[in-house]
């Protein structure tokens, strides 16, 4: 585990706020990562912290959730059943673009000179500032303001707001507001370097060797300017239409003009001292799978008419509020560590900005913040963020889910190209198909149907939304406990066992085993559920029961052949070490001592080919130890804590999923200081570009690992068997943990101290949970406080990156490590 700075960030540039990510200097070393980290959004359309005059940026970016184009895979050596179609999100149209000229002299930030920057991005509103004063050449002084909103409440809709205030003198100014195709056209102002963009990392997206935005329409006239497209190939159409409101006391002019790829609306004004001139924006983006660009004009025409109508104030005052109710359920606030405290609510509030109006699409790897891998939908929605959502959030969770459901009919089909009866969902996707061009790491991680089902389950023991359920869930569940049924095989030595072979767990340098002990516990939970219900709607409603069996063909006989699956599930387990082997044959492989492995070597990935990585127990991220906490009612105490104490060191943490699990874990099985280390590590991820490549966007399904970091490991809370529990391991430094959960419409208000754990329930209802086996319940008006004698197990001290090595595998050979010779590149010496 490498050491990080308790608070990596440089705090005389991002002073603490609580409330604020807040920028004082403008630094030109480090575009990508500010644009990421300023980046506006509401999950349906994001904006990069792209400046407004243009320039300089690293990656201009606007995104659609789901709005892809489509391109043929092409595989070297090609087989049956590989993916054949690549999807990759696009760049639409940028609106952020409102040029400033005084006296004809362009704003251009990295030449400016500036009296005074200040950008900020609140997080109780939502929406990103910027305040400076320039000093032109000629020297006069120009006070500049900008805004920039995503609406929560209006899906389709942005404000954008310029400010220009002469402080010294007057000047005529220029204000060019554009709406460009980027994805197409290249930066008018691109230099080469690494601060631009520069560099290759197989992690970003790839480029498209065709014109991807086909011009469908443009316009522009006295009330508004529009552009409209459709994908070449996948045919998805998208149209964004924009009005200017203009006030402005001194004497102006206006010229409109729109073309294939580009709109302008270029004010020109004779400005006087002391006179502000200010430009709104209003923008609205509507797409489509296939709707004609006529009719998203018409859509768009519609949200600006309202937008209008109602005026900016009004959308700013409903962004406010939207924003307060997020908070009375998402805040979680560690008390007197200010700048734990900003950065905790940073994870939350991108979290919003990911998923809350993403409605009928899923909430891709990096969000609506950048093209980082090419905006697709992995695992990491299931298990890191729905956690955060079924719990906060449960309409957003629901949301989620809904859209995996209405990818059951591509996943059906998938099963049946891959051989398979039921369902299987695809490794990353956006359209439903599989997208993953590389198998190992890919398709083989068919664990994603067990993630899929543990987060439908999740929600509805949170919610008792048993409608969806009986809608929705039951069919999920059932075709992915026929995949996993028809997937495995029996062996009878003495006793019947079921098996899985040739699948790869989470741990992506560990590719192609049997019996993935991940993968074992989650299919045999996910079966177990299938049987649950099933069993549970037939009791309940023979009705919607019948209507289950006519939409799937279920058979009684299926049920029962789950249940018998799951019951004689193989679970690795190896009795000379007392560790539960990540898969059949892990423990045959030699070790990789990490502790002899030079920092610049890392990640793994992009310094050594995979199959040499495969030859070694090497952990990319989490694997038997996610296991210890997604399922940790089925193991013991003593079980996690030798299982944490032998992987954490074989753990490179090259995924960024990896540090929150850990966390969780390290504080349950006792080891203190490591939970805080990993925690940290997951908090700053994007903050801190711990991992380098924030640039790309931001690591949503992390931020989704910091609320259960908080809450599953430093409270302890746990939600096995459809009941909330607490086995509190407060860091010893932090005086109190305070946070919301929704529970069957109950909203429980839960704050952990170093001598007690509390709840306090909102309006009416009950509160039913245990403290280290004691039950209580809380009511409206009846807090409960539950005496803590401690914190559990502290063991000081950290494991490090030195492998437990010496024992003896069941052959009786003895486990070592080693270290692969490194990689000579061409500027180091032989």
């Amino acid at each position: 585990m490498e050491d990080i700075a308790d608070d990596p960030m440089d705090r005389g540039r991002f002073p603490v706020d609580p409330w604020r990510l807040v920028e004082t200097d403008h630094f030109p070393g480090d575009l990508g990562l500010t644009e990421t980290l300023f980046t506006v959004a509401n999950g349906y359309l994001g904006m990069r912290g792209n400046p407004a005059e243009g320039r300089d940026a690293h990656a201009h970016g606007t995104f659609i959730n789901g709005f892809h184009e489509t391109w043929p895979i092409k595989h070297a050596e090609s087989a049956f059943g590989f993916a054949r179609t690549g999807q990759t999100i696009v760049n639409v149209p940028d609106v952020k673009v409102m040029k400033l000229y005084v006296d004809d002299e362009p704003l251009n930030l990295g030449t400016a000179d500036l009296e005074h920057y200040e950008r900020s991005l609140d997080f109780a509103s939502g929406i990103l500032t910027r305040s400076l004063v320039w000093r032109t050449p000629a020297g006069k002084r120009v006070r500049v303001k900008s805004s920039r909103m995503v609406s929560m409440t209006e899906r389709h809709l942005s404000l954008l707001a310029l400010e220009v205030e002469m402080l010294d003198g007057d000047a005529p100014i220029v204000i060019s507001s554009q709406v460009l195709n980027r994805q197409d056209g290249k930066d008018e102002y691109h230099v080469p370097g690494a601060s631009l963009g520069e560099g290759i990392d197989p992690r970003k997206a790839a480029g498209f060797e065709h014109r991807v935005l086909l011009p469908r329409g443009h316009y522009a006239d006295d009330e508004r300017m529009m552009l409209g497209y459709q994908c070449a190939r996948s045919k998805m159409t998208v149209a964004v239409a924009v009005d200017h409101v203009l006030t402005c006391e001194d004497t102006h002019e206006v010229i409109r003009h729109a073309e294939e790829d580009m709109a302008k609306y270029v004010l020109r004004v004779d400005a006087t001292q002391g006179k502000v001139v200010r430009l709104d924006k209003l923008v609205a983006y509507h797409s489509s799978r296939g709707v004609p660009v006529r009719e998203l004009s018409d859509r768009c025409d519609r949200t600006l008419d309202r937008a209008r109508r109602l005026g900016v104030d009004h959308y700013v005052a409903d962004q406010r509020a939207w924003y307060d109710r997020f908070w009375s359920h998402a805040d979680v606030r560690v008390a007197d560590h200010p700048e734990l405290q900003q950065a905790i609510r940073y994870n939350l509030f991108q979290l919003a900005q990911a998923s809350a109006r993403a409605d009928q699409q899923g909430v891709p790897a990096k969000g609506v913040s950048g093209s980082g891998y090419e905006g697709h939908y992995f695992w990491d929605t299931e298990v890191y963020v729905l956690p955060f959502l079924t719990y906060t959030q449960p309409d957003a969770a629901r949301n989620a889910l809904h859209f995996r459901a209405r990818m059951l009919p591509a996943a059906r089909e998938r099963a049946r190209e891959m051989a398979q009866e039921g369902a299987l969902f695809p490794w990353r996707t956006i359209n439903g198909e599989e997208a993953s061009a590389y198998y190992a790491a890919g398709t083989a991680q068919v664990h994603i149907d067990a993630d899929v089902a543990y987060a439908l389950s999740k929600y509805v023991d949170a919610t008792g939304d048993t409608g969806f359920l009986t809608r929705d869930g039951v069919d999920i569940l059932i075709e992915t406990a026929r995949m996993w049924a028809d997937l495995g095989f029996w062996r009878t030595n003495g006793e019947d066992t079921f098996h899985i072979h040739g699948v790869t767990g989470p741990d992506e340098y560990t590719t192609v085993v049997n019996n993935n002990l991940f993968t074992n516990v989650m299919a045999r939970y996910n079966l177990e559920r299938a049987v649950q219900a099933v069993r549970e709607v037939a009791a309940s409603d023979p009705a919607a029961y019948a209507q289950v069996v006519a939409r799937t063909g279920l058979k009684a006989d299926e049920v029962d052949e789950w249940a018998r699956c799951a019951a004689g599930m193989t679970i690795p387990f190896d009795e000379a070490l007392g560790i539960h082997p990540q898969d059949e044959h892990f423990l045959d492989r030699e070790v990789w001592d990490l502790s002899r492995t030079p920092i610049e070597l890392r990640p793994l990935l992009l310094h050594y080919h995979p199959l040499v990585i495969y030859r070694f127990q090497v952990l990319k991220q989490a694997d038997v130890v996610l296991a210890l906490f997604l399922q940790g009612d089925r193991f013991t105490a003593a079980e996690k804590k030798a299982d944490f104490e032998y992987y954490d060191p074989i753990t490179t943490g090259d995924s960024t999923l990896s540090a929150v699990v850990q966390s969780v874990m390290a504080a349950e099985v006792g080891y203190h200081e490591v939970a805080m280390k990993y925690f940290r590590s997951a908090l700053f991820v994007d903050l801190g570009n711990l991992h380098g490549n924030t640039v790309d966007g931001l690591h949503v399904a992390s931020m989704g690992g910091v609320w259960s970091a908080l809450v599953s490991g430093f409270a302890g809370m746990r939600d096995h068997g459809g009941r909330i529990s607490f086995d509190p391991r407060l860091p010893a430094e932090w005086p109190s943990l305070e946070f919301a959960l929704q529970w069957h419409g109950v909203t429980a208000r839960v704050t952990v101290t170093q001598d007690a754990l509390s709840v306090a329930v909102d309006g009416d209802g009950e509160f039913a949970f245990r403290v280290r086996g004691e039950d209580h319940v809380a009511r409206t008006g009846e807090d409960v406080e539950v005496p803590l004698a401690d914190q559990g197990e502290r063991i000081d001290g950290v494991l490090g990156d030195r492998p437990l090595i010496g024992g003896h595998r069941a052959d009786g050979t003895i486990i070592t490590a080693g270290v692969p010779s490194p990689v000579v590149g061409p500027d180091d010496e032989l």
